[in-house]
Parts: C-alpha cells; structure tokens; sequence
C-alpha cells in the first residue's frame, strides 16, 4: 500500500464533507482494534490537534484489561492526553433493563459529551469504516426499515464524525500492516452469536466471490440511496406544511390533504417516523386500521400516542396519565409500552439454557396463559402474587418496598392475562406463571428501553 496516497486520501475526505475546521480539537474514540489504532495514527501523522477517549466496559475480563493498558500506552507514546473510564456495564445492565449494546451506548456517549464539554473538543471521531456501512444495511434490511435504514452510517451527526467512512476494512488493515501500527483482536468479533457478525463473516463473503467488486458497487448503491432519501425528506417537508393541522395542542394528518399521485401510507410512515418517532411495524397497523375506519385505537412510539378520529390521524405528546393500553396477539412479535419494546417469544422449555434471567426478561409458562395479553399502566388496586412469594400483594406496596422513583412509578407497566397481572414488567413475574416441573412450554418476553 502506498501510505502517502491513503493519507491524503484521509485529508481530502474531511476537507471534502467539512469534517474539521482549523484549529478545532478533535476527541479520538479509541477501543485498540485496528481501525480506531489507525485513525489514531492518520490524525497525529496529519498534525490534526487531538486527544484519546477509551472506555472499558469490563465485559471481556483479561482482553478489557489488555485494550486498555495498549491504548493509554499507545496515546503517551504519541505524546497526546488520553482519557479512561471504566463502567461497570452489567450492573447498569441489570438497573436499566437494557441489552448489552445499548447499555454500552448510553454510556460512552454520554461520557463522550462530559469529555468534550471539559477539554474543549468540537468533534468526536468514530472509526467506522465502508464495510460497516455495508453491514449496517444489511442487518436493516434483515430486520425491516424504511429507505432511511438503507442509507448505511452517517458520515456526520452533530458532532460525531467518522473520518475513515472512505475506507474499506482490508485498506485500513493494510496500512496498519505498513506502518507497523499495533492493535488488538476482539475475539467476540470471531462469534457469530451477533446478527451483524453473520453478516460479515458469512453474507458478504459469499456476495463478494459472485462480485469481487461488491465493496466498491456497495458504496455506490448506498450514495444514491442517500441522495433518494434527500430527495424524499425534501418532499416530506413539503408534505407537512399541506397535510398536518395542529388544534389545541394535537397535531392532525389529515390522509384526504395528501395528493393522491403520492403512495399515501408511505407517506403516513414518513410523517410519523421522521416526526415522531414511530416504527414501521407500528404505522402499518395504524394504516390498517385507518382503512377499517377503527375510530379511537391507540398507538405508541417512544414519545407520542397516536389514534383514529373519524378518518385522520391524531398525534398528542404521551403523558403519565395516558394508560398506553395495548394488546399482544400472537406468541412471537414485538410489542411497543411507553419507551420501551418488548420482544416476544414462544419456545420449547428444552431449548432454554437456563431459567435464571435479567429482571428484563420474563419467562412464563405459555400454556397458562390467556391471548391476547394486555399491556398497560399499573393502578391503583391493582395486584399480583410476585416471584417466589404465595401470597397476593399490591402493587403499588411491591413499588414502595422496591424503593422506585416516583417518575419511575408513573411509567411502570403491567402485562395482563384473562383478570391476572402476569409481569410486572422489567422488575418481577408473577409466581403462579413462573416455569415448573411441568412446563413444557415458554413465553420469553425482552424489555428493551428506546432510544
């Protein structure tokens, strides 16, 4: 590899998408894996003013330990100020309800921001590269998503940038080989337990073996998506002025103001998804139920409550005293309560691997119970026979004794079969639904909070 030409390569691409401007200072997002050890490396070597953020989320034990003892080694070698957190992730985990992924997100940025608001930096800088933008359109692919989930990762958002989005991962392996530059090895990305590592390891393979220029076609496909997607928010835009009303505090889409040469329901998603947040899966149903004409059903995104008035669309901010009532009709799905998704599943009670589990994740004897199961706020009066316990109790007592928050009362949620409170949702199940002797199959439900 030519190491002059890939680094100005780097320049150029921040100088063309105005990545940096003169004399800001940039904070370096280093894990101690070869792309962020290189894009360490092409910034001190461009003489860009920079420091170093690494964070340990003690989650790999020995190998947390090792990225982080390189990564410090590696800023004072370079004569730069470094900065290190350790977090304790699986408790926050446990606190929160919330995965792995979004546990660790939450904190690093978080921290990210802290950083920038004490040392002065204007930018923080992520190692993705190309074929994370590949990858990322893939797994959105896989899971569902509107044109914007195909337009890969942004190569600027506030004041994150990504500085090596012009680079594929063999080019930026390749630099590091020439520059002797020193990183480490994840070894969970050899596991093909994550969606996004089947995805690299076993999808991308095979499709670059029918196109070896598969990377390169790939970036070419994502741009003109991007340049598709402008195209739509600008018309969206327009859109909004002509079709939403807002009266007392209720914004108002009104689907007959929406020019009929439009597809009308994706119009409806990109309003209420760009808007306010909601999911695709979320305003098929609405659309559903606008063409029953179902006056009065509710629906949810993380911040807003949307229902059907007589052939419109009526869209509120959600408050504590909306109940969220919502039902669950089927054994596998999702659900949305409040800001939160639960994920729903049916399984053999052979196939789990243990009973012990997160207070996030309930497992229930599926056979006792009745569908479809309801989901809404808790009130007062209500109760339930916790976990491990043979005797009813209220509610609102579990609350007290458990020491939750008042904000944090007002937004629990209760799953609800036939007349009986199944889960209090992310804290306990109910002990006549808990897995036995003679269970044979299991309901797994996952709380994970939205971003």
């Amino acid at each position: 590899m030519d190491t002059q030409i890939f680094e100005k390569r780097f320049n150029q691409y921040i100088e063309d998408n105005a990545l940096v401007e003169a004399g800001q200072k940039i904070l370096l997002t280093v894990s101690g894996g070869v792309d962020s050890m290189v894009m360490l490396n092409l910034f001190v070597r461009c003489g860009y003013n920079v420091g170093v953020a690494h964070c340990n989320f003690q989650l790999r034990g020995e190998e947390s330990e090792e990225d982080e003892t390189m990564v410090l080694a590696e800023a004072e070698k370079l004569g730069i100020p470094a900065y290190n957190r350790r977090f304790a992730t699986q408790e926050e985990m446990i606190k929160t309800g919330e995965s792995v992924q979004m546990t660790a997100r939450r904190l690093r940025y978080a921290w990210f921001n802290e950083l920038c608001n004490e040392h002065g930096y204007d930018r923080i800088a992520l190692a993705h590269h190309a074929d994370d933008s590949i990858e990322t359109f893939f797994i959105n692919l896989l899971r569902g998503t509107g044109l914007k989930g195909l337009t890969g990762i942004n190569v600027t958002n506030g004041k994150i940038i990504r500085p090596l989005s012009f680079a594929s991962r063999k080019e930026i392996l390749d630099y590091a080989l020439a520059n002797k530059i020193g990183y480490r090895e994840d070894s969970s990305n050899r596991s093909t337990k994550y969606l996004r590592n089947k995805i690299r390891l076993g999808i991308i393979p095979r499709l670059r073996e029918i196109n070896p220029a598969f990377t390169k076609l790939m970036d070419v496909n994502i741009k003109r998506l991007t340049d598709a997607q402008r195209l739509i928010d600008h018309t969206i835009d327009l859109i909004r002025c002509q079709a939403v009303d807002n009266m007392d505090g209720v914004d108002i889409i009104d689907p007959q103001k929406i020019d009929p040469r439009y597809p009308t329901n994706f119009v409806i998603y990109e309003l209420m998804n760009s808007i306010y947040g909601f999911k695709g899966d979320v305003v098929d149903a609405l659309c559903k139920a606008l063409e029953n004409n179902a006056t009065g059903k509710r629906f949810y995104s993380r911040d807003y409550t949307a229902y059907i008035d007589r052939e419109k669309i009526m869209i509120i901010k959600t408050d504590d005293s909306d109940p969220c009532e919502t039902q669950l009709e089927n054994e596998n799905g999702k659900i949305y309560c409040g800001n939160s998704v639960i994920y729903v599943e049916k399984l053999d009670i052979d196939v789990l691997e243990h009973l012990v589990v997160p207070e996030h994740i309930a497992l229930l004897d599926a056979d006792k119970l009745q569908f479809p199961l309801k989901i809404r706020r808790w009130q007062d009066g209500d109760s339930f026979v916790p976990f491990g316990m043979n005797e009813s109790k209220k509610v609102s007592d579990f609350l007290i004794n458990a020491k939750v928050p008042m904000a944090e009362k007002k937004r629990q949620f209760v799953l609800i079969s036939g007349d009986d409170i199944v889960w209090l949702i992310g804290r306990r199940t109910d002990n006549r639904y808990r897995i036995g002797k003679e269970t044979e199959n299991v309901l797994r439900l996952t709380k994970e909070i939205l971003n």
